[in-house]
């Protein structure tokens, strides 16, 4: 199949699909004139990739992944360490966001909202300058 149809079956624009192939995840055949072939194992390779995308996994880790995933003599503890590290790293950026959230919350919640110019948001994000 060509790539607007990869591209219609898994919901992946073609520029991406490119994009994989540039940087090695997905290598499609090429028919006599050159066009890019796809089969289903390159579909179901890119539905890999997006779902893994769609965990929060780079690219890099995606490249790890697959390199598993096609290894079927790896050991799952291999895979599952990878899961849990990025658990951690995702509790990590969920502490980071609810202390976001908690600092901007008290900052709107001191702030007035009214027509005067005084503001403790401002005076707030202003202060990491080192003026007030």
């Amino acid at each position: 199949m060509n790539i607007s149809t990869t591209a219609s079956m898994t919901g992946l624009p073609a520029k991406t699909i490119r994009s994989y192939e540039e940087i090695g995840l997905v290598v499609p055949d090429r028919s006599p004139n050159g066009y890019r072939r796809y089969d289903a194992d390159h579909v179901h390779r890119l539905a890999f990739i997006q779902r893994a995308r769609g965990l929060g996994f780079g690219i890099d880790e995606c490249r790890g992944l697959l390199s598993l995933y096609d290894d079927k003599h790896r050991a799952s503890a291999d895979v599952k360490r990878i899961a849990e590290e990025k658990i951690e790293e995702i509790d990590r950026k969920l502490a980071e966001l609810n202390a976001m959230r908690a600092t901007l919350t008290h900052l709107a919640h001191n702030c007035h909202g009214d027509d005067r110019p005084d503001c403790p948001i401002l005076d707030d994000l202003a202060a990491g300058l080192g003026a007030d």
